[in-house]
């Protein structure tokens, strides 16, 4: 089909020289993607170069133990960021969290249901899509209950891109960004000095908690697990989680691999069908949490901008990039932002699937 197509194809090329292709290719991706700074180039560029060999019939096999692991280390990551002063800040906006938590959610429940009604989507594979989060822990989440991954990663990564790209704007409009720290070259910044004796705990957990939850079918435990873990033990004191940016670039690779090397000519085919109404909802979310924020504004006294990028609907790794590069109350922004982030994970699998129960699973073509 691709030859007839007039497309190329690696059919009958060796497992090293597609290794090699999905390598190098990933790496300019990256690049191309950086340079427009995006904050989740990391995973999206070797998610894209393998979709591209997976169409050409250059699909490669991503070792299982290696993607359980990689998931490991990102529960760890996601654990850092859950400070003890972080949990303050969202008992003391506790409030606010009431009120803007609840809604986000609600409206990108809404959206992926009419979506799914539509037969735009599966159903749950819609749900998880329109899910506002850390679009990586929500790929993972999907796949681990029943969703299409590669339709949940196609609708995340274009609300990435689209919230990054608003919320950039708004906050060049709305104040001055603060002056960049200096440049730092880029082999150091990626190979910074290491902690070792850190580094090897949290690595221990990372692997250790994920292999055990992988035995134990706990769906999404080799995420769960670490993340839960590390936030016990980095609070209470025992552990400081040690995450150097190279090893971090290394488990978005394998993660965006093992999504990206799923894609078929068909799945690519019905996401291109589904674009238009899929970036129209994402833009009707986007502009109810624009009122959302401007009722925080007028009812809490929330300064505009920050207002705007706590309620904007994710992921929180971008908006964090954002929200520390300008003048905003960023303890708020981060509250407000973690606890939906927690309130979709312990929440999101079962609205899920009383959304597929209720619309139906029909499936995408050649799924």
């Amino acid at each position: 089909m691709l030859q007839r197509a007039g497309l190329p194809s690696l059919h009958g090329v060796g497992q090293g020289v597609r290794w090699v292709l999905l390598l190098v290719l990933s790496v300019l991706l990256v690049l191309v993607l950086e340079a427009l700074h995006l904050s989740a180039a990391l995973l999206l560029g070797p998610m894209l170069a393998a979709v591209l060999l997976a169409t050409a019939d250059g699909a490669v096999r991503v070792p299982s133990p290696a993607f359980t692991a990689s998931q490991g280390v990102i529960g760890c990551m996601i654990a850092r960021s859950l400070t003890t002063p972080t949990l303050a800040a969202m008992l003391g906006a506790w409030p606010e969290l009431l009120v803007s938590v609840p809604a986000v959610v609600a409206a990108s429940m809404a959206l992926g249901w009419l979506l799914a009604r539509r037969r735009v989507l599966p159903g749950s594979t819609a749900i998880w899509g329109s899910f506002p989060g850390a679009a990586s822990v929500m790929v993972l989440m999907a796949d681990a209950h029943g969703a299409d991954a590669r339709l949940v990663a196609f609708m995340q990564y274009l609300r990435v891109v689209m919230v990054a790209a608003v919320a950039s704007g708004v906050a060049h409009i709305a104040a001055n960004p603060t002056a960049a720290a200096a440049d730092q070259p880029w082999l150091a910044a990626t190979f910074p000095a290491v902690a070792w004796g850190p580094l090897l705990a949290t690595l221990a957990l990372a692997l250790g908690s994920s292999l055990l939850a992988q035995r134990s079918r706990l769906p999404a435990g080799p995420l769960l697990v670490p993340m839960v873990l590390g936030i016990l033990l980095q609070d209470l004191g025992p552990l400081r989680i040690e995450l150097p940016p190279w090893l971090l670039a290394a488990c978005y690779a394998v993660v965006g691999w093992s999504v990206g090397l799923r894609f078929t000519r068909p799945i690519l085919l019905h996401a291109a069908r589904a674009l238009p109404r899929v970036f129209g909802a994402i833009l009707a979310l986007l502009l109810a949490c624009g009122c959302l924020a401007a009722g925080l504004v007028l009812a809490a006294g929330v300064d505009p901008l920050t207002a705007y990028l706590a309620t904007s609907p994710g992921g929180v790794d971008s908006i964090a990039v954002i929200a520390a590069s300008n003048p905003v109350d960023l303890p708020f922004v981060m509250a407000v932002q973690t606890a939906r982030f927690l309130a979709v994970l312990l929440a999101g699998p079962h609205l899920a699937r009383l959304v597929a129960e209720q619309t139906g699973k029909a499936a995408p073509p050649g799924s």
